[in-house]
């Protein structure tokens, strides 16, 4: 592997820590700080919130500035993040520590999801290969960060803890550093950055509806990793399971997840897939999800319950990285940190909205039957995916 792959696995594991990284340290933080849920999560709230402006920035930054600036920059305030939320002495140092961190990660989102396509892709390759494997990076970062997290909670506290974890950010700030910055756009489009400067470019990508499919996509999928990944262990108690058990399962299911996305990734290299073909995946997989979150609903007893979690994490794991594929695939490489961000802004806003909906019916009915709101959601992106493999 030279720099340019190193610097791509690096980015994408720092990508999955800092998005795993508030959920790993709220409890050692709000016991510090003496702080009450109501402000832990307005401090989540307030992640979910910064992404949005930041993407749309950090997106225009990618394209006209390029990729290694942004890198760079991105990771060192991903440390810097680390060492302000490990001083922090009251909530609104802390507020500060993660509203750096949002800004920070959404820039090494809008530019390490277009390097991977470039450093894991080729022309006999389609994009949801790329894009699968960056998934699966980004996956095992989201992963090891609980348990790195813990480990050092352990052993040397949370301040120092997160120390550690800022120097390890920094790596990929040195390896964008040292990059050179022709191996990080395609061969054949050098000076991508400069291809379409300025408004321009977005209005180019609002004016096109098969942006705004890509987006709805998103919108609708969103809530469904969220979802699960927020209710399953209240779901798996509800059917009998102690909490440990369902603590494991939850696991179980991000592995899974994150597994069958490096599966999906090889299986297409190695039996072909037509890259106007990719949008299948995610009509396919769509289509599967209804049947899953159905089975969730109005299956009965505690071995249907953990199968459908697991298939749950199966199936959802390759959407992400198809629509991811559809997306950089359809756009030029000038376009593509402005897709990716305008993608987040705006699609992930029904990761907001949608999983508030399901908890307040599921506080009326039950957690089973809250369930119900991400069927819904499983069959818009099921219609909306139609569309797009109807597009050709």
């Amino acid at each position: 592997m030279g720099v340019p792959e190193i610097l791509t696995v690096a980015g994408l594991l720092a990508g999955g820590l800092g998005v795993a990284l508030l959920g790993s340290v709220k409890l050692a933080l709000a016991s510090r700080l003496k702080m009450d849920e109501a402000r832990v999560g307005a401090l989540i709230s307030a992640f979910g919130l910064t992404t949005i402006p930041a993407f749309i920035v950090t997106g225009f930054l990618t394209d006209l500035a390029g990729k290694q600036p942004v890198i760079i920059g991105g990771s060192v305030l991903l440390a810097a993040s680390l060492i302000v939320l490990g001083a922090a002495r009251n909530y609104w140092s802390a507020l500060v520590g993660v509203v750096i961190l949002a800004t920070a990660w959404s820039g090494l989102i809008c530019t390490v999801n277009p390097l991977a396509l470039i450093v894991f892709g080729g022309p006999d390759k389609p994009e949801v290969y790329a894009t699968g494997l960056a998934c699966f990076y980004f996956g095992v970062g989201a992963l090891l960060t609980p348990l790195a997290v813990g480990f050092l909670l352990r052993r040397i506290g949370l301040t120092k803890g997160l120390l550690v974890l800022a120097g390890l950010l920094l790596i990929p700030a040195i390896l964008g550093a040292i990059a050179d910055p022709a191996t990080l756009v395609t061969p054949a489009s050098p000076t991508a950055p400069d291809a379409a400067p300025e408004a321009a470019g977005m209005l180019t990508l609002l004016r096109d509806p098969f942006m705004w499919l890509c987006i709805l996509t998103l919108l609708f999928y969103g809530p469904l990793e969220a979802a699960t990944g927020a209710w399953t262990t209240t779901y798996l108690s509800d059917t009998g399971l102690s909490e440990r058990a369902a603590s494991g399962l939850l696991s179980v299911f991000w592995a899974s997840y994150t597994a069958s996305r490096l599966i999906t990734a090889l299986s297409v290299a190695a039996f072909g897939l037509a890259k106007h073909k990719q949008s299948v995946l995610i009509l396919a997989f769509g289509a599967l999800a209804i049947l899953v979150l159905c089975g969730i609903v109005w299956g009965r007893g505690r071995r249907t319950a953990v199968v459908m979690i697991i298939a749950a994490g199966l199936i959802f794991g390759p959407i992400f990285p198809s629509i991811m594929a559809v997306l950089l695939g359809h756009f030029p490489e000038s376009l593509h940190g402005r897709a990716v961000g305008l993608l987040f802004a705006v699609g992930g806003i029904g990761t907001v909205t949608i999983p508030a909906a399901m908890g307040a019916y599921a506080k009326r009915t039950s957690v089973q039957r809250g369930f119900l709101i991400a069927v819904g959601s499983a069959v818009g992106l099921t219609i909306v995916s139609l569309i797009l493999v109807l597009r050709g």
